[in-house]
C-alpha cells in the first residue's frame, strides 16, 4: 500500500514520530542509569554494553521515517505504548484505518 502524504500530514507524522522516539529514548536512559548504578564487576559492565548494543539496533530498526513504512511504524509504536492514537489526529482516514487495523490485529 502506497499512501500520499500531504504537507499537514507530514508535519503530524514528524511530530508523532519524534515524540515516540523521545519517549522511548528517555525510558532507555532511565533504565540504563539504574543498571549502571548496580554495576558491581566487569561482567556487569559487559552485560550493560550488550544490552545497549541490542537496544541501539532495535531502535534504529524500529524508527524508520520513510513514508512508505510509516503506517507500520506508527502501528507498532501504538502497540508498544510509545504513541497514542490521538497523537496521530489529523492523518487521513485511510491511513488511520490501516494503522488501527494493524493495532487491532496485534491485540487479537
Amino acid at each position: 500500500m502506497d499512501f500520499d502524504w500531504t504537507k499537514p500530514e507530514k508535519a503530524i507524522a514528524k511530530r508523532a514520530f519524534s515524540l515516540a522516539l523521545d519517549r522511548e529514548c528517555n525510558g532507555l536512559i532511565e533504565k540504563v542509569r539504574k543498571r549502571a548504578s548496580a554495576i558491581a564487576d566487569l561482567e556487569d559492565l559487559w552485560k550493560l554494553n550488550d544490552y545497549l548494543s541490542k537496544q541501539r539496533k532495535e531502535i534504529y530498526e524500529k524508527y524508520d521515517y520513510r513514508y512508505s513504512v510509516l503506517i507500520f511504524v506508527f502501528a507498532r509504536l501504538i502497540i508498544e505504548g510509545w504513541l497514542t492514537e490521538d497523537e496521530l489526529e489529523g492523518l487521513a482516514d485511510d491511513k488511520m484505518s490501516e494503522i488501527l487495523l494493524m493495532v487491532r490485529m496485534a491485540e487479537e
